[in-house]
């Protein structure tokens, strides 16, 4: 389902991994290794939820998530009185959702049903008012990976139902510079080293996490973790959602996650 993730990451990380030889162990960011980390980075991480809270409002009806992680959207979803179906892949990723939901009143409890699968396939015998893919997951997914996704969702959604999915693009102003290199603290307070390779018009972008320089020269283990995430235009996603019966009513400019990203929300509407 993931793009296939190099052995060595390319540009500026793979230069810095090969300086501190053999110490590096790599890990894939979505392997049960990159759990913990993809948690903690994730719960910082705010950009999409209040526009996507602000559409699904005005629906009705139990929700969907999908590739729903740990709980950042499920709780702010469940927040809004509404019954939600969290589709996850990662049985690592179950397991701390399920730990947060054990923190919640009974009935909020109640009202989510954690569930494993693949977004690209899935079959649960029932409707949605709203179908949620959030966090630029749909990146993940290759052309098939896609095409049985939008099926799936379309199968799964109430004849005027919504479908809210959120993608990234570059930003116009972004420059030719292929590595971006910065630091970001997770919601533990640890920080991360992290490099986004990511040349013009390049077909995917490269995300390396590491520990931050002064960790990583005293450590005889430096644990890093690294994926290719696909690059995916709103404009690409919107006539893929045409040709699969989910016409687009509204694009929504979300914050910017990076620096040189346009990131959008785009609502679609079972025809």
């Amino acid at each position: 389902m993931t793009t296939a993730t190099p052995l060595s990451p390319p540009g500026l990380a793979g230069r810095v991994l090969a300086g501190y030889g053999d110490r590096v162990v790599l890990h894939d960011l979505y392997d049960e290794a990159g759990v913990p980390v993809y948690h903690d980075l994730a719960a910082t991480d705010t950009s999409e939820i209040r526009e996507l809270l602000r559409v699904a409002r005005g629906g009705t009806g139990p929700v969907l998530e999908l590739a729903a992680g740990s709980g950042r959207l499920t709780l702010p979803l469940l927040a809004l009185g509404r019954e939600v179906t969290a589709l996850e892949l990662k049985e690592g990723m179950l397991d701390l959702l399920r730990e947060r939901l054990a923190t919640l009143p009974a009935g909020a409890r109640a009202r989510c049903a954690p569930v494993r699968g693949d977004m690209s396939a899935f079959d649960l015998g029932r409707t949605y008012g709203l179908v949620v893919l959030g966090t630029t997951s749909v990146s993940l997914l290759d052309d098939a990976g896609r095409a049985g996704l939008l099926a799936s969702v379309r199968a799964h959604l109430r004849p005027g139902g919504t479908f809210l999915l959120s993608t990234v693009d570059r930003a116009a102003d972004a420059g030719a510079e292929a590595d971006l290199d910065f630091e970001v603290r997770g919601a533990s307070g640890r920080h991360y080293r992290m490099i986004e390779h990511w040349p013009p018009g390049a077909p995917a972008r490269g995300v390396t996490i590491l520990p931050p320089e002064h960790e990583a020269a005293a450590a005889d283990r430096i644990e890093v973790l690294t994926t290719s995430i696909r690059v995916l235009a709103a404009q690409r996603l919107e006539r893929e959602l045409a040709a699969a019966g989910l016409p687009v009513v509204a694009r929504h400019t979300l914050p910017a996650s990076g620096p040189r990203h346009v990131d959008v929300l785009i609502e679609a509407e079972a025809a």
